[in-house]
């Protein structure tokens, strides 16, 4: 059962396709994106969700002609990607059909969109879908999490990270080699690594206490040094933070 995101600017052509998408018997889920840069956003996800993740996507039905990003750019940003998925084109303009199979389509229909041609290039998607190497399926590795970098995944111990940053729905990981930004919220990494160590100290951080080197009280502010750098902590975690570090002392 494929995983499908169907692509178009035009309304009323995005409703048809999604129709005749969910009508396909080999089609188990498909979701629909107004333009190429909100299809990034959500393919973004899927990568970093995993191949077998909660969102992941197997084939993009994508539009060529669109404002701003279009499908032939979108395409061919992933190219760049280690696992991308694969890619229909949907579209009223014969003249892109070479470029596009350059960029590794696995077909291009024509509009209008008839149902027959449309099930033919969701078999040649399900086809090369089942007949690729199958990735095995482990369980998280607690030790460490992936992070995604220009098409490379790379994997962070998560003992090297000192401290987290919020940074609206991502969150920044530090160590002292520098940074690295995952689709993940603060409060998650909260609960995940509250066993390994990792305290909330504000809103916006979340230190590991072992890399805590100092903490400091100045006219009744508190803050912590984490390697060289000094991080406010709350009035509200501060009670809390003082009494772990006393305790790991």
């Amino acid at each position: 059962m494929l995983r499908a995101l169907a692509v178009d600017d035009e309304r009323p052509s995005l409703e048809e396709l999604l129709y005749l998408l969910h009508a396909d018997p080999r089609i188990g889920s498909v979701e629909g994106a107004g333009d190429a840069t909100e299809a990034l956003r959500r393919i973004t996800r899927a990568l970093e969700s995993g191949p077998q993740g909660p969102e992941a996507i197997d084939v993009v039905f994508l539009d060529v002609q669109m404002p701003g990003l279009d499908g032939l750019d979108l395409a061919r940003l992933l190219t760049g990607f280690a696992r991308p998925p694969l890619v229909v084109f949907v579209t009223a303009h014969e003249d892109f059909a070479v470029r596009a199979f350059d960029l590794k389509a696995v077909d291009y229909v024509l509009k209008p969109v008839r149902k027959e041609r449309l099930a033919e290039a969701v078999r040649r998607a399900a086809e090369l879908r089942s007949t690729a190497p199958r990735i095995p399926v482990h369980e998280p590795d607690p030790d460490h999490i992936p992070v995604e970098l220009g098409g490379v995944t790379r994997f962070v111990a998560v003992d090297d990270i000192t401290h987290v940053e919020a940074q609206g729905d991502y969150a920044r990981l530090h160590t002292d080699r520098g940074s690295h930004l995952v689709r993940i919220p603060l409060s998650t990494l909260e609960d995940r690594w509250r066993s390994r160590g990792f305290v909330r100290i504000h809103r916006r951080h979340l230190v590991a206490l072992r890399h805590v080197g100092e903490l400091r009280l100045d006219a009744g502010t508190v803050s912590v040094l984490v390697g060289s750098e000094e991080l406010q902590v709350s009035r509200r975690h501060a009670r809390e933070l003082r009494d772990l570090l006393m305790r790991r002392a």
